[in-house]
Formats: C-alpha cells, structure tokens, sequence
C-alpha cells in the first residue's frame, strides 16, 4: 500500500519566515497593512520551503462521482444529475467554468466515480473506480481496494500536477450527506449537529436525511475500527477519497492546496486526521453557507479567505479564493521597497 505521508516536509523554517516577514516590511506601505493577504505570503512560501516563492499557474480539479446513498431519497435531484452536469462542465457552461474561464485558470473534471462513461475531453481526467458509492445505510460505501485506489487516483493527481497551486472541488448528487455522515463520524457528533440542506432539502426531505445519516451511524460506528480512512470508506465517497489524496499528493511536492466548501472540507478533515501536519499545506477558499461548515473548518483551524454566503461546491470557491492568493503573492514579487522608490520609510 502506498504510504501516502512519504516525503511530506512537516518542519517550519523560522529563518525562512523571517526573510519573508523582513522583505512584506520593506515593500511600500505601512508595516502589516495588507492584512490577511500577508499572511497568505508567509503560508505560501513556508509551503514551498521557498522565500522566493512565486505561482506561475494554478488550476481547479473537480472531482466527480455517484453516490449509492441518493436511493433513500436524500436529494431533491436525482442522482443522473451528477453525470449531466459534468456534461454541462467539459462544454463549458457551469459556474467553475466562467469562474475559471475568466480567471485564467485551469479546470479540469476528474470522473472517479460516476455512473456513465464518458468520452474522451481534454477537459476531462478519467479515472474511474467505480461507477459510484455503495448505499452506506446498508453497508460499507467503498470496498477497502474501492477506497485506497481513489485516494491513489487522488495521490497522483496532486504529485503530478504541473500549477504551482490548485483548488479541490467536487461533483456529485448525494454528497452532501457523505460529507454530513463522515464528518459526524469523524468527530462524534450526530447528523441533526453535521447535516445542512445541500442542494435544498427542506422539509421532509430534511428529516429523512437526517434520519438516514443517523441510521448509517448506528450502523458504522459498531463496526468502525476508529482510523479514518476505515470511516471514509463506511459512509465516504469516491471523490471525497481522491481529494483526500489529492491533498497528500500536493504535500509530497511542497504544494499548497486550496479547499473549497463542505464537501472538500470533509476531505481535508480525514487528511488532517491521519497525518496533522498536512495541515500547513492547506489554503480554505471560503466558508460554505451549507449548515456545519464554520464550525467544521474551527475544528480543524482552518481559517477561509472568503464569505460570500456561497454553497454551490464545483470548486467555485476555491477559484474566487485562488485569485486572493495569486493577488497577494503579486504584491509581495512586484512591490517596490522603499529603498527602490526612493520613498521614506519610519525609521528615515
């Protein structure tokens, strides 16, 4: 099995961090006044191991996959709306698509997991590992193998990725209650705490859902060996497994990686859980207005660059933050000092 921390650098470089620290002083503005945008610098290139640090390009990879779950009526939509959809994604008309688009960024759809087979794109990774999730109420979502290789799929997606950054995003009808089931196992909380309305379970939908994700706990948690890859596979995804890896995969080569909303966050929970110090890899685009993403991102520290009361998932907030932190990194390369100016500082 492959072992996913290898190679991961998990030391912070005081030195490294004062450079950069000493240089965000010198460029033309008063001490600290960019905010959270210096922050982001420091983070970026203690990520990279670099002072020098800088992006030459960043991408979006949604990953995509089917969930067994949606046959309990967990979702307004029916779970054929995952592979229309991607569909919508490689001709270009879904929210990440302009996001994107207009951003000059990279996107790309990796289907790990959906119940249709596409055909080829140059927008398109296919990775396939199954043609979706189990019905975790009844049983386990993923086999062990199911599990292991989508992370693997994830792995080397975030290895081999050329983009000095990238975002995670996701693609699936149903996942929403994978994310709400896993982050309750994760951390001991029941769904009525872990479940929000998704893409607008209201009402009796609602309950149902929470109904179904409190039955799955039952279940799972007799069985459930405390690890958090073995929860991942009880009541996980496809997709959440691969951008689990992703996130590995990324570290392995000093990569920082950018998270997207509850979905992906869940993802970044299992990471953080089986090895915390993948954590200073991890950028968090924005807090979700999907019910139990704030209080998920403080359980795992993680501070988001942006609140728009967004919760449409694609990675499309992870693409609005990835611009934030491409801007910051701007600043810090094409400022000029004070020295260079010819601009009085405080102490002149």
């Amino acid at each position: 099995m492959l072992d996913f921390t290898t190679g991961i650098a998990t030391e912070t470089n005081p030195e490294l961090i004062q450079s950069v620290k000493a240089k965000l002083d010198d460029l033309t503005k008063p001490t600290g006044s960019l905010g959270t945008l210096e922050n982001i610098v420091m983070q970026y290139c203690s990520c990279c191991g670099d002072a020098n640090a800088s992006i030459s390009s960043a991408h979006i990879y949604v990953f995509a996959a089917d969930h067994g779950i949606t046959a309990e009526g967990v979702s307004l939509y029916p779970k054929e709306v995952t592979t229309q959809m991607v569909i919508n994604m490689l001709e270009g008309g879904a929210a990440i698509n302009v996001l994107t688009r207009n951003a000059a960024l990279g996107c790309t759809v990796v289907d790990v997991g959906v119940d249709f087979d596409f055909e080829e794109h140059p927008g398109l990774l296919r990775r396939k590992v199954a043609r979706g999730s189990g019905n975790f109420l009844h049983g386990a979502a993923m086999t062990n193998e199911q599990c292991m290789k989508a992370i693997e799929v994830g792995y080397e997606i975030g290895a081999q990725t050329e983009s000095s950054l990238f975002g995670i995003g996701e693609m699936g009808i149903g996942n929403t209650t994978a994310a709400a089931a896993l982050s309750a196992l994760l951390l001991g909380r029941t769904a009525e705490e872990t479940t929000g309305m998704g893409t607008g379970a209201v009402g009796s939908v609602y309950e149902r859902k929470c109904r179904v994700i409190d039955a799955a706990l039952e279940l799972h948690r007799k069985e459930w060996d405390g690890s958090p890859v073995d929860a991942l596979r009880r009541v996980g995804g496809l997709e959440i497994a691969a951008m689990t890896g992703s996130i590995f995969g990324a570290a392995s080569q000093r990569k920082p990686v950018v998270v997207d909303g509850y979905i992906a966050t869940a993802a970044a929970l299992t990471a953080v859980t089986m090895f915390p110090s993948v954590k200073k890899y991890l950028f968090y685009g924005h807090v979700s207005n999907e019910f139990f993403h704030r209080a998920l991102l403080s359980e795992i520290d993680g501070e988001p660059i942006l609140d728009l009361g967004m919760r449409l998932g694609e990675g499309s907030g992870a693409a609005l933050a990835l611009g934030i932190i491409m801007q910051a990194m701007n600043c810090y390369h094409q400022m000029a000092t004070f020295s260079s100016a010819r601009v009085s500082n405080k102490d002149d």
